[in-house]
């Protein structure tokens, strides 16, 4: 539901079984128009929402499949010979199918919608609370993108503090929200958008509106186009070095919602834009109509997302913002060499791929790549979300601090992993302290940052009041509605403390039955109990 959909693709693709855009956020818009746009809408032949069109798959290795579970009529797809197996997987799509019509009913158009128990919700409360005042201070323009929830338009503002300006407004119908989920979900959206202001890569949200058939969100109208369209300019694949650049603002705009307690959910390429169309114009994250509210400690469980970036967590039900990180990882990949890590004919194809095969950095141009930028994108496509880096790891891996000077943000794994270690034992403690000593230089610089943050007094220790002191100034909404700092202990915390929290080695052979944080977990793990 971007600024900037509904643009055909440039490319024929091979046809898919379903939609790679796996499940709803704010109401299906398949048959939702413009009163401008209502007729050819209609008509046949008018093009669908583009899926990403790049059609080389990533060169896995037949190895990658064997032993995994899929029925031997597939058809195999290029360079896919061994992507053959004895029986059929459950799949998560007749879930995702069943569950975009129980949130926002019927796919297609000019159909009724019905959820899951048969019967439409009667009675709705489709009242927001929203300013009923959208054409006394906006001129609606033309259509400039299409998402499957809704339509964006341009349009100019006639009076208020953005008068004479060019906005985005994002058009949902009313006749489409049909559940109590849908309209909670545009409810949802709306308070994200106001909730999260101030950061550059962030499209500015202005303000809502209502009336008896629509909502109309108005935000910072982006000139320059997707990252989609500037990635195909560039011949399917980015350099190095302007990777980088765009990774830099990806994780930094990601870490920043993150902390705020907000998980997008569908990051992708097409939901990336830029402000405008000069060389170095800052990229915007747009379209948090699947996006949620998250605390440290919480899991969430309905699968929604794009195909090719969903994470296997997201599929397992059971995941957090680090399928946000996943999503940057298959975004890394793209940048870097053009073809997407995980590639099938059908969406039942894509998400066998993504919980069972690996991709393959073997391939050109991944040998002329430098070994920081595949260490990098390894450490996001890391199928264990355990392991995978946060965005504030990932910003303090080499491959980006050595790009530039980067400002690291705070984490909030440091919460959860001090939570954890006040609560071990002495003996869990004094091993941890031991293995704190062997941390490499870039893993004590993330942690350094991290310490800093938290703003040790003057004998170099953390206090209590620094945690809070931390969560307020960089107000955390996850972290004041949670518990986690019910469980961080007044005590005081040396640097030397800190790192040992943070030990992200493998564990050794001879330490079978301690606890300890490895892989750069998110949680304490239990060994050899």
């Amino acid at each position: 539901m971007g600024l900037c959909h509904g643009k055909p693709s440039r490319i024929p693709e091979p046809k898919a079984e379903e939609e790679p855009r796996v499940a709803s956020g704010t109401g299906d818009a398949a048959g939702a128009a413009s009163p401008a746009q209502a007729a050819a809408a209609a008509k046949p032949g008018t093009p669908k929402q583009p899926k990403f069109p790049f059609y080389l798959p990533s060169p896995l290795p037949a190895s990658s499949y064997k032993g995994s579970p899929a029925n031997s009529s597939v058809a195999s797809t290029p360079a896919r010979g061994g992507f053959k197996r004895p029986f059929p997987p459950p799949s998560p799509a007749k879930h995702i199918r069943a569950l975009l019509a129980r949130r926002h009913g019927s796919v297609k158009p000019n159909e009724a919608s019905i959820p899951e128990g048969g019967e439409p919700e009667l009675g709705l409360d489709k009242s927001f609370g929203f300013s009923k005042h959208f054409f006394a201070k906006y001129e609606l323009g033309e259509e400039v993108g299409r998402g499957h929830f809704g339509y964006t338009c341009a349009a100019k503002a006639k009076k208020g503090e953005h008068k004479g300006q060019d906005v985005a407004v994002k058009v949902i119908p009313k006749a489409k929200m049909t559940t109590a989920i849908a309209i909670e979900d545009v409810r949802r959206e709306v308070r994200i958008l106001s909730s999260l202001t101030g950061h550059s890569n962030l499209v500015q949200f202005y303000d809502a509106f209502e009336d008896e058939d629509n909502v109309y969100i108005v935000m910072e109208l982006c000139k320059g186009g997707e990252l989609l369209d500037k990635i195909l300019a560039r011949g399917g694949k980015y350099s190095e070095e302007d990777a980088k650049v765009v990774m830099l603002q990806i994780l930094s705009v990601v870490s920043f919602c993150h902390l705020q307690g907000v998980v997008h959910r569908d990051l992708k390429p097409e939901n990336f834009l830029f402000s405008s169309k000069e060389e170095n114009s800052p990229l915007k994250v747009i379209d948090f109509g699947l996006s949620d509210f998250v605390k440290p400690d919480e899991r969430l469980n309905d699968i929604v997302g794009s195909a090719y970036y969903v994470a296997p967590e997201v599929l397992h039900r059971s995941y957090g913002t680090e399928g946000d990180m996943w999503s940057i990882g298959v975004i890394a990949y793209i940048l870097l060499c053009g073809s997407r890590p995980f590639w099938a004919r059908t969406e039942s194809g894509i998400f066998r791929a993504v919980l069972k095969a690996e991709p393959s950095f073997d391939e050109a141009p991944w040998p002329t790549l430098s070994a920081e930028a595949k260490d990098f994108v390894k450490r996001l496509l890391n199928k264990d979300y355990r392991k995978r880096m946060t965005a504030s790891q990932a910003l303090s891996h080499p491959w980006i601090r050595d790009a530039q000077q980067v400002k690291i943000p705070l984490d909030m794994i440091i919460y959860k992993l001090i939570r954890a270690y006040i609560s071990s034992s002495s003996l869990r403690k004094s091993a941890l302290r031991a293995l704190a000593k062997t941390l490499t230089a870039n893993q004590l610089f993330y942690l350094k940052e991290q310490f800093e943050l938290l703003g040790p007094n003057k004998s170099g220790l953390i206090s209590l009041q620094n945690l809070k002191s931390a969560l307020v100034k960089n107000s955390t909404d996850a972290m004041k509605d949670s518990r986690v700092i019910d469980f961080v202990n007044t005590v005081s915390l040396p640097h030397s403390i800190f790192s040992c929290m943070m030990y992200w080695t493998e564990t050794p052979t001879y330490l079978p039955r301690l606890w300890c944080i490895q892989g750069m977990h998110p949680s304490v793990q239990k060994i050899g109990f």
